[in-house]
Formats: C-alpha cells, structure tokens, sequence
C-alpha cells in the first residue's frame, strides 16, 4: 500500500508526464504539489516508487517517468472519470443530429467523433444479438451469367455480392434454386443460415446437379457479413505515436488496423463495463506503447456492442475514459431510436 503522499507523488508524475511528455525532477514536483513537501523528501519517496516498479529513471541524472506498472496502478486505484461538460455533450449530440438510414452509419459517425475529440483512434463494434435474422433474399440476373446476389437482414444491414454462374445453370434453374432456399432459410437466425442451406443439398439436386458453388458465394456473403462488425475512426492517429519513426512498427500497426481477427483478439474479453488495457497487456508487441480503453454499451434485445479508444500510454485517462462513457450512452441511444423506427 502507497501512503497518501507517495499516492500524490505518483498521480502528480502521471498528469506531468501526460502534459509535457518530459521526466519530472524533484524541484518541478516541488512546486507542483498542492502541499509543500521539500525536495529531499520528495527525492526519498520517488526513490520508494522507483523501487517499486512505478516510475522509471531514464538516466541517472533525470527525474522520472511512469512506468506500465505505474499507469497500470494508476488507472485501477486513482483514476475517476472526468464529468463531460455541456459543450462536448452538445458537440456529441449536434455530430448525432443526422437522418441515418442504416445502423452502420450509425456506428460509423461515433468512431469519427470520438477520433475527432481525441485525435485518437476509435474503434466501434456492432451489438452482437442472436435475434438477427435473414429477411429476404433475391437474385438479379446482369447478364452473361453474370448475376448479384442480395441478401437482407432483420437489423436493416444488406449484403451484395456480384458472381458469375456456371454455364449449366439457366435462368429457370436459377429461379427454381432460389424458391427452395428463400422456402428454407428465410426468418432464420443469421448463425443458422449455412447449416440449413448444407440440409437442403437434397433438394437443390433436383434443380441443378452441382448447386454447392452458388452456396459457396452464398456462405461467403453471409461471412462477409459477419466481419463487418467494425468500423474505425482516425486510422492514421495511430501512427502519430511512433517512436523514432520505426518503419517496421508504423507498417505493423497499419496493416493490423484492417484486419477483423487482429482487431477482435486486440478487443479480447472487455468484460461489462468499461475496461483499460496498457501497453504489455495488449496482444500485440508493436503496441507496447499504447493504450486501450474499452466500452461496453446496452440495446436492449438488439444486443450489447463496443467502442473503444487506442491511443499512447501518457493518455489523460480521466478524460477519456468520462468521454467514453458519455459517448456509450449517446450511441446506444441513438441505436435505440433507430432499431424502434425500423420495428414499427
């Protein structure tokens, strides 16, 4: 357990070094502190901290620098979050105030406007609820056996893709293979859609002998869909924080912010609340520099999403995290209203 004065030694470290990115001696914390304390005590007490793994010493003769370790012990014991004031929360409400016609956009514009308030990146999840399911289906010929298949689903999303047909399957057969899988799958859970359809093989067979590449293209927009989970804001912001320009880390960190499967084990387990996650404990070694703060957010039976914050460890994190939290609310909100107009 820290003493009270070692407590305020620390934080004092932390909001310095976020303010000015430098080491903090002895003399600055001096002044700094609301309560005097002389340097030479001040000295003993960074001696302690250091000990402890909370602050580090870049040389001998500097002041100090948090540690993962500090920040890590910061943000679980001294960390409260910053009440948003009625000018954010205004510009927060005025960036929602669009007629949005689909729940993507919806997500998109709030992983912009958190980016834009922080010059961060932002990173937003779709809710994730089993009660999507798929609501139409159809099949537009383009000609040359060309043809775009169109599937909708009970959120508002839509999926398209254009393929080419095998040059056995005629239009008659194409119509017939259709009416079975729209008979068969259509109302169906998303998750159960490729199962069902691999059932009714059998089917299909008596329309057209090899009916398992149009199912491929099938399965493969509906895992399409699936991936489109989330939806990134101020993309390059993550390069702003770079050391030394290290090429290597910048073409890393750019490529990782495409992929769905490095963003979703980045993400992890964010629990139900909202979660902050320092350098190490992120699962990627290019981000040792870096933190993420994490939301959880609530739309009652059409699930619970994610939006999140990455950005450098010297981050003022009562700040972001009262940002976040008011962010949460605004687009679950939002998300709310539009899942009740696209009900009724």
């Amino acid at each position: 357990m820290l003493t009270e004065r070692q407590l305020l030694i620390l934080e004092t470290i932390i909001q310095d070094y976020t303010d000015v990115g430098r080491p903090i001696g002895s003399k600055a914390l001096e002044r700094q502190l609301p309560v005097h304390v002389s340097s030479a005590t001040i000295r003993n007490e960074m001696s302690v901290l250091e000990r402890l793994g909370l602050v580090n010493k870049e040389h001998s003769s500097s002041g100090r620098v948090p540690s993962l370790k500090g920040y890590r012990y910061y943000v679980d014991n001294l960390v409260k979050p910053d009440a948003t004031d009625k000018q954010t929360l205004e510009s927060i409400r005025t960036s929602f105030g669009s007629q949005f016609f689909k729940s993507d956009e919806i997500l998109a514009e709030s992983a912009q406007i958190l980016s834009e308030m922080t010059n961060y990146t932002a990173i937003a999840f779709k809710p994730e609820s089993s009660d999507v399911f798929l609501q139409g289906f159809r099949v537009m010929p383009m000609g040359k056996q060309r043809v775009m298949v169109i599937l909708a689903m009970s959120d508002g999303t839509v999926e398209s893709q254009i393929f080419n047909l095998p040059k056995h399957i005629n239009g008659e057969e194409l119509e017939a293979m259709v009416r079975v899988i729209n008979d068969q799958v259509v109302g169906l859970p998303i998750a159960q859609v490729v199962d069902k359809l691999n059932e009714s093989i059998p089917l299909l067979l008596h329309y057209v002998h090899q009916p398992r590449g149009f199912l491929d293209v099938f399965g493969k927009i509906l895992d399409k869909a699936a991936q489109d989970q989330f939806f990134i804001g101020g993309k390059l912001n993550l390069l702003n924080f770079v050391e030394n320009g290290d090429i290597d880390q910048i073409k890393t960190l750019y490529s990782l912010i495409d992929r769905y499967d490095d963003i979703n084990d980045l993400i992890g387990n964010s629990g139900e609340n909202i979660q902050v996650k320092i350098g190490n404990e992120l699962t990627n070694s290019s981000l040792a520099n870096y933190s993420l703060i994490s939301a959880t957010y609530d739309v009652d039976q059409h699930g619970k999403g994610l939006i999140a914050l990455l950005g450098p460890t010297n981050m003022p994190y009562s700040k972001m995290i009262g940002l976040l939290g008011t962010l949460r609310e605004e687009l679950a909100s939002r998300l709310l209203d539009y899942y009740n107009l696209y009900d009724e």
